[in-house]
Formats: structure tokens, sequence, C-alpha cells
């Protein structure tokens, strides 16, 4: 009876193993000639990992831009696609500073060999030929090789998509004059890492700032990243004031300008309701040439000033930054989620004369006057006075800016005619910085 089992047990076994060989076969003969099958086949390069530099690695490879996350909409790809954001969130989590405790005024320049955020002969959309010292004759640019690093706290680190991130459905105006407007150009060259990015919209008309006729530039730039609905702006005001058109006399090209020493900018009046952040300057053009080339009169509450203390420029300067901070306090109590900054003055390095008078600044070594602040009180005490006591923060950037002599236009315009520019800098440059802290405080 065993012997028997036995054998009926092994025929059984024997036929499982025909028809599993024959379902088998079935299945190889089906697999080659099914392309569906065929489909879900899995190549050997498909189980080997991917490299965790794969977003900067695509870079390098010519026609493979792939982005690092697939928008909404497919039909446009996002705004910055070389920096991953779960590596930007975990960045952010180890860097972070509580802004109000830092003195981001306080430290010192240290070298840094990853600088700068961007080239200055590749941001062509956003950086002025002007400014862009990579296209001059300049022959050094040891000074691009610096970042700030404040005394008592880290500096977070900034890129392109942790702005965006931060500034999500936010819009960012400087407002003010030529400095304002590097320290935006500068602003536009580090989001996007100063490489072309045409899904950035052109928004100026939504605020007003397109190109009238018969002028040179409009009065300012809007753009906004859509992947983030982020808007930056630069509004033109060198003064901050309302300026009101006066007719001398009855010729209409006679026009001269009621300089308000009491009123912000109109442009501020129509937009702030837009604005999450907000950064103003203004210092350079209050001086009698400027106001006589731009034909500006002098006015406070509703008359000329006359013989009065605010004819001295310096008062009237004051009175316009006292006026300004007290209108915006009011707006911000309003609004406790707009922040407002007022940045401190740029600091001019003109020697041995004035920008006129061939003044000059021909140093090229970096730090040459030494590298660290230690000051607690801001280097611009009119425009920290302003702000006392109000919910306008102060942008405090002249200490630190001051040690940078180097980082000037100087002679190296193309077109400077023997005039050095010891007032603009070089982008990349200092302005960067200026950003940098702007950002740790947003």
């Amino acid at each position: 009876m065993k012997g028997a089992n036995w054998h009926k047990l092994t025929k059984t076994r024997l036929s499982f193993t025909v028809i599993f060989l024959l379902i088998a076969i079935l299945i190889i003969c089906s697999w080659e000639r099914n392309p569906l099958i065929t489909s879900f086949g899995l190549s050997s390069d498909q189980f080997k990992s991917i490299p965790k530099d794969f977003a900067n690695l695509q870079e390098s490879v010519p026609g493979s831009k792939l982005p690092s996350k697939v928008p909404d909409d497919t039909s446009e790809a996002p705004d910055i696609d070389y920096i991953e954001w779960k590596d930007e969130i975990k960045d952010d989590e180890l860097t972070e500073n509580d802004p109000e405790e830092c003195n981001y005024a306080k430290g010192k320049w240290v070298p840094d060999a990853r600088r700068p955020f961007y080239s200055g002969s590749e941001c062509k959309r956003w950086l002025s030929e002007m400014w862009a010292c990579k296209l001059m004759q300049r022959p050094d640019f040891s000074f691009e090789k610096f970042r700030w690093q404040p005394q008592n706290c880290q500096m977070p680190s900034f890129t392109g998509l942790r702005f965006l991130k931060r500034m999500q459905h936010k819009t960012l105006a400087f407002v003010g004059d030529s400095l304002g407007r590097q320290q935006f150009q500068s602003m536009m060259c580090m989001i996007t890492g100063g490489k072309p990015t045409p899904q950035v919209q052109d928004v100026g008309w939504e605020f007003g700032l397109v190109k009238a006729r018969g002028a040179i530039r409009p009065d300012g730039w809007a753009y906004r990243f859509p992947r983030t609905n982020t808007t930056v702006l630069f509004y033109w005001s060198a003064s901050l004031c309302e300026l009101e058109p006066l007719l001398n006399g009855s010729d209409p090209k006679s026009v001269s300008y009621a300089l308000h020493l009491d009123r912000p900018v109109t442009f501020l009046k129509e937009y702030l309701d837009r604005f999450h952040v907000l950064v103003l300057n203004t210092g350079h053009h209050w001086n009698r040439g400027k106001f006589q080339g731009n034909h500006w009169e002098l006015h406070a509450y509703g008359k000329p000033v006359g013989d009065s203390k605010l004819s001295d420029l310096t008062n009237a300067k004051n009175l316009t930054l006292h006026s300004i901070v007290l209108w915006l306090n009011s707006q911000i109590v309003r609004n406790p989620n707009l922040k407002v900054f007022l940045r401190t003055l740029s600091p001019r390095h003109f020697v041995n004369g004035d920008w006129n008078t061939g003044g000059s600044c021909d140093n090229t070594v970096p730090l040459r006057g030494g590298s660290e602040v230690s000051l607690e009180k801001s280097s611009d005490p009119v425009a920290e006075q302003a702000v006392s006591g109000s919910f306008v923060r102060l942008l405090d950037i002249t200490a630190l800016s001051q040690l940078r002599d180097e980082c000037h236009i100087s002679k190296y315009s193309k077109s400077s005619n023997g005039i050095h520019d010891c007032l603009h800098w070089c982008l990349p440059g200092v302005p960067d910085t200026w950003n940098e802290i702007l950002f740790a405080r947003i």
C-alpha cells in the first residue's frame, strides 16, 4: 500500500511540473509578441539609484533641462528649475533666526569662494550694462568673493527658490533713487541666478509703469514669477515726495515742480495696499545741483517754504523722512502684515574732489581699510531717528558698505570720459549683501 501511494504521489508531481513548464512557455511567447506586456518590463538601468545632485547634473548636460518639479500647468515651465524645493525647506529650518533679535549691521566681511550669486556678464535681462563691471575694462574681480557675516547670528543662505517660497503670493516693492534701482536689479539677478527666465512676466502696466511718449525709460519696472505669484518692482522716486507740476508764466515748457516735503509720493498712496514688503531709500539727490536740474521747489503744508528753516536741504530731508514714516506707520496699523524698511544711505567714496572736480576711487584692494563693523548705532543717524518708535524698520547698510571702497564702478565705465563713478556699485557686488540682509528680515 505504501509503494502504491508513493507511485501515485510521484505521478501527480510530474503532472504539475509538465503543466508549469507549458504555462511558462506560453508566457514567454506572449512576452515576445505583445508590446503591452513588454512595456511593464524593467531594464537593469531602471534599478539604478538617482544621484542626489541630479538637479545639478542636468544643468551640465546640453538639452537636458528637466524641471525639478512639474508645474500645475504643464504648458508653462517653472520659473527656476535648478534647485529642489525639499532641500530649500530643510536648509531653511536649519538656518532660520529671529530677525528682530539679530543686529545684521554689526559684523565683518569674510572671504567666500562661492560668491557671487550670479554672473555680471550673463544677467543681461535685468542688469543694466552701465553697472555690469564684467562688461567693462575692469581687470580684477576679487571684490566679488566676500560675504557679510553678522557678529552674533547666522545669515540665512539666500537662494532664488527660497526667496520665492517665502514671498509666495506677495509683492516686494523698491521705491527710491538709482541706488534703489541697483538693489532692485541685484534682487532680480539673485532670484534668477542671472539665467534667462522667459517665464517671468512683465506686469509693469498693472502699476502704471509704462514708458511715456518721448521718455527715455518708464518710471519703473515690475515683474512676476508666475510659479509662486511673486512680484518684484521698482519705482523711481529720488526724494520720496509728491511732485506737483507748476507752470511758470505763460510758457508751458517752463515747468517746475512743487516738492511737497510732508506728502509721500503719489505712487505709494495708489499702490501701497498691494505691497507686502516695501523698501525705501533717498539721500543723494538732496543737494542744490540736483534740485536746480530737476526744477524742484520746496513746499510744505501746502505752501512754499520761503526762507524758513526748511529751506536748508538737511532739514527738508529730515521733515520728509519723518512725514513718510508717520504716514506709513498709520498704514501698518491698518495692515500689520505689511513690512516697511527704510534703507540707510549708501556711502560715496570720492577722494581728492567730487565727481565733477576730479574726485576718484582707484583702490582695487578689498577691505584695505578694515573688515569689521562694531558700532552699536547706525552711521545714518537721520534715518535711524526717523524710524525710532515706529513700525518702520531700519535696513542699516551704511557702515558695512563704507568698508567696500573697491567695489564702485570707478573709472572703468565705457562712457566715463575721465569721470569716476564712486557712488554706484559694480554688480554683482555690495547691493547683493543688502538684499541678503533684507531676505533675512522678511
